[in-house]
């Protein structure tokens, strides 16, 4: 069976769950192409002409989209997979997807945006054969969209990455994570006196009290990779879901799933406090739950000041999430679309 993985485009964390696809598949045996539409973006967003002696970019934002996504109908058809999974579909358009399903048996969309973005989602999902969702909150409202099987897959991790080793010393309190104004207002109320604290991730427009703590410019991102080293790394952290949403679909209190980074610190061995959510309330009974920056602050104090429960719950957690692999849910999406 050949399969076509279709980056998402950025080079973040969505980058991340396409690399875990990719493996994901090719454990399973499936022959295995990328379609690298990051760099074919990058490549007419920022490719320039000649027009009457000035130099300017030769495309409008809209035409660098079209002319990248629309590269993929010729990788199908010098590859001809017999599966398409899109990563996200940010550049995706309903010509382009209409085109490709008229010619092959399996065109897959992986959200990886629920339930946050699930009003744009749900305005895509009927282009494709087959919907996966990170997390099953509007379930139903995809079923409605999609006239294929939708499957929620969970929040996975990759073995390659995610694992626990000894690793040098980074900090007793790591985050990593893109700093949203809500997050940004709830993290400045936490007590960090006497934590030696490191954050990551995009802390741009962060005030100065956070800035602190990033140990980079604020408008980077940490890559998966490192991110696992300073998990290990560390001894503590914690999970902080926004709030913001760009629908009317989803608020802070509609999830249901935990988030990728519960799994990647579990994974890792690092303890961790989160907020509640079904799914995380049912895993890790073992981490406690905060509800403000208070109790966050006290958490965090209580595992530093005890090592040996603290390893001991941190393995629990590893153990609870040893299933959530990649080729586990690459193995639910082929045999829910019978590939």
């Amino acid at each position: 069976m050949r399969a076509l993985v279709v980056n998402p485009g950025p080079a973040f964390s969505v980058a991340d769950v396409a690399r875990g696809w990719t493996r994901g598949l090719a454990e399973l045996g499936v022959d295995v192409r990328v379609f690298e539409l990051d760099k074919l973006l990058d490549y007419f967003a920022y490719a320039y002409t000649d027009r009457d002696g000035e130099i300017v970019k030769a495309h409008t934002e809209e035409e660098a989209i079209q002319l990248a996504a629309g590269q993929i109908k010729a990788a199908c058809y010098d590859w001809w997979p017999d599966v398409v999974v899109v990563i996200s579909g940010f550049f995706m358009y309903p010509q382009l997807v209409e085109i490709m399903r008229a010619r092959h048996r399996h065109i897959v969309l992986v959200c990886t945006e629920s339930p946050y973005e699930d009003h744009v989602q749900l305005q895509k999902a009927g282009w494709y054969d087959a919907v996966v969702l990170n997390d099953p909150t509007n379930m139903d409202a995809f079923t409605e969209a999609c006239d294929g099987p939708v499957l929620y897959a969970p929040h996975a991790y990759d073995p390659r990455v995610h694992y626990m080793a000894p690793e040098p010393y980074h900090a007793e309190v790591s985050w990593i994570g893109t700093c949203y104004p809500s997050r940004a207002r709830f993290l400045e109320q936490v007590d960090w006196s006497g934590l030696d604290v490191s954050f990551g991730g995009n802390f741009k427009d962060a005030p100065e009290c956070l800035l602190r703590f990033v140990g980079h410019h604020p408008e980077d991102c940490v890559d998966n990779d490192e991110t696992a080293r300073i998990y290990r790394g560390s001894l503590a952290s914690f999970n902080l879901y926004r709030l913001e949403t760009n629908g009317q679909l989803a608020d802070s209190s509609d999830g249901w799933a935990m988030g990728p980074r519960e799994v990647e610190m579990a994974r890792c061995g690092l303890w961790f406090a989160r907020q509640s959510r079904p799914e995380s309330d049912m895993l890790f009974p073992m981490l406690p739950t905060f509800t403000s920056p208070q109790e966050l602050g006290e958490q965090l104090r209580w595992a530093i000041a005890h090592p040996e429960q603290r390893m001991m719950a941190a393995e629990r957690a590893a153990a609870a999430v040893a299933d959530r692999t990649f080729p586990a849910n690459a193995e639910r999406l082929l045999r829910a679309i019978g590939a």
